[in-house]
């Protein structure tokens, strides 16, 4: 079944506002996965607008479930990750102003550069994923990089779906099925919430993860964490049981 990776950005930029300690970003990631979450997501930028480099180290010493640590592959990006050794990396093309990550990668042109960061987080056992437009030509060049998956990029699913889900839905279906026939596997993120998320794993039943942050936190604030994780729990179950 598709795993649940909760992405805890929104809860370091709460406690940044302010400035100390509270929330407790380790403490909420400790929650998440108590509450069962089958993974933490963080997106550490080069001006730690919210999640802080620190905050990664503290993290990958306390996480038992999967850690996924996303972003452009910098130096300083690469050299993190290669200290922390997390359960996956992802890859996003995000320029350092990028509110959030509003593309994916142009495989085809990049391929090289990305072949070689792949190669190199794989060598120290980091299971590496690709953030990909739904375009199914796309694929191709991805798998040639040697990545293990890709990440569908689906705020344009979430923007479309309340239009017309079957058409929101068709190119990140067909672009899963090219994944698929190539043995990448799948995960997906980005405006994902407890609207939208039951058709998207009706729709692609062989997403291995999605990594869910911004919606799911907010919800947070209205039915509680805990609750909130096991409502989006219940819509992966659904789309399964569609």
């Amino acid at each position: 079944m598709t795993k649940l990776s909760v992405n805890i950005n929104k809860v370091a930029t709460l406690r940044n506002a302010r400035g100390g300690t509270i929330p407790d970003v380790l403490q909420v990631a400790l929650d998440c996965e108590a509450f069962g979450a089958q993974g933490i997501t963080v997106h550490p930028r080069p001006d730690e607008r919210h999640i802080k480099y620190t905050d990664v180290y503290i993290l990958a010493s306390a996480v038992t479930t999967e850690f996924n640590i996303e972003g452009y592959p910098s130096d300083k990006f690469i050299q993190l990750v290669s200290d922390v050794k997390p359960a996956q990396v992802t890859l996003v093309p995000d320029p350092p102003d990028a509110i959030t990550s509003n593309k994916g990668w142009d495989c085809k042109k990049n391929e090289a550069f990305l072949k070689e960061v792949v190669a190199s987080f794989q060598k120290k056992g980091i299971r590496t994923s690709i953030f990909l437009d739904p375009v199914p030509e796309m694929v191709k060049y991805a798998h040639r990089t040697g990545a293990d998956r890709i990440e569908l990029y689906t705020e344009a699913y979430a923007v479309n779906f309340p239009v017309n889900p079957s058409a929101a839905v068709k190119n990140y279906v067909e672009t899963a099925a090219q994944a698929k026939a190539l043995s990448v596997g799948i995960n997906a993120g980005h405006d994902l919430n407890l609207n939208n998320l039951a058709y998207l794993i009706k729709s692609i039943p062989f997403i291995d993860e999605v990594s869910i942050g911004h919606a799911l936190i907010c919800d947070a604030l209205y039915f509680g964490l805990e609750n909130t994780i096991q409502m989006y729990l219940r819509e992966i179950r659904k789309g399964f049981d569609a």
